[in-house]
């Protein structure tokens, strides 16, 4: 695979959530890919009622993983609306970078 695209793999069944070119599709900003929301594969993430408030990006709703096989809490994270500077990550979904709970990333 191109070291330029990013996939986050379900970290028990491999199963790709999210796949996109670095810059194309997906960027990487505070130790988390934020991925256009084309590149991910929602099937089986929820979107929660759960938040947390980032004192300068805004309030960011947690994403589960449900699916059959493994579920999953706040393996991802999106922003709905966001403060001024912060444009770039409203309505991306965001996995954290590298290897984290129930995602990898390759």
């Amino acid at each position: 695979m191109s070291e330029r695209i990013i996939t986050i793999r379900d970290i028990k069944t491999g199963q790709a959530l999210a796949s996109a070119e670095k810059g194309n599709g997906v960027r990487l900003f505070e130790g988390a890919w934020y991925f256009e929301p084309g590149s991910v594969d929602m099937t089986h993430l929820v979107v929660t009622e759960r938040t947390y408030i980032c004192s300068y990006k805004g309030i960011c709703y947690w994403i589960d993983l449900d699916a059959p096989e493994h579920k999953a809490s706040d393996v991802a994270f999106t922003y709905f609306e966001v403060n001024p500077g912060y444009e770039f990550v409203k309505d991306r979904i965001a996995f954290y970078a590298g290897r984290h709970a129930a995602t990898v990333e390759e």
